[in-house]
């Protein structure tokens, strides 16, 4: 059995200054103040876009973006209706074959300290799922079958890609202290990442959570 971190991975966005000049083209358009576009334009109207609200005009560009994390924090991701999802499938995925390692991996919770009572009982729960999984899989049983037994924390890779409106409605949402910890886990870091390759478009919600993204990168 494997135990491993969660993380992200940005999969397709294109280069920032491209994205706020691609929003800019679209917004102006609303305007018709096209003539008013400079090298150096798309910034500030951009931010007056977001501070006024017309968020629909960042519905233009989108962003891809690859979570590995557990099946727990997953279920929790595709409840984002406004966004397209791919998900490992524990239906045809056999982790009993070479190519996963003939063993599970799961997701190490974040909120236990490894020589805790609460993470040795959680340890001992994977040892066990992972030990009945592959014994049913040795008496006959299918991987659709067999993934009754496998536990919240395995790890599943979930490919999201939404538009920067709702890539914003999501950050803003499960990046606050009511969020699970473990969906944080990843958000905190990701918003990190976008405020650096699409300025502007983040900086609010970034300076919003500042504080927790410093402690999530530091940790």
């Amino acid at each position: 059995m494997r135990i491993i971190e969660p993380y992200h991975q940005i999969l397709s966005l294109p280069d920032g200054a491209s994205v706020l000049k691609l929003i800019e083209l679209a917004g102006r358009t609303c305007y018709k103040s096209e003539d008013m576009m400079s090298a150096d334009s798309a910034d500030a109207f951009v931010g007056r876009i977001i501070a006024s609200k017309h968020h629909s005009v960042l519905e233009h560009s989108s962003c891809t973006v690859r979570f590995v994390c557990d099946r727990g924090v997953s279920h929790e991701l595709v409840r984002h209706r406004l966004a397209s999802f791919s998900q490992e499938s524990t239906r045809y995925a056999n982790y009993a074959k070479d190519k996963f390692g003939n063993e599970i991996t799961v997701i190490k919770p974040p909120f236990w300290p490894e020589d805790s009572e609460a993470y040795g009982l959680w340890l001992q729960s994977m040892r066990q799922a992972e030990a009945a999984y592959l014994t049913l899989l040795t008496m006959g049983a299918k991987p659709q079958e067999a993934r009754s037994v496998l536990p919240n924390s395995l790890k599943t890779e979930v490919v999201m890609t939404a538009n920067l409106r709702e890539w914003r409605h999501v950050l803003d949402l499960r990046c606050g202290k009511p969020s699970h910890p473990q969906i944080r886990q990843v958000m905190l870091p990701l918003l990190a990442e976008l405020k650096d390759r699409v300025p502007v478009a983040f900086d609010d919600i970034h300076e919003k959570y500042r504080p927790d993204v410093k402690a999530a990168l530091n940790a």
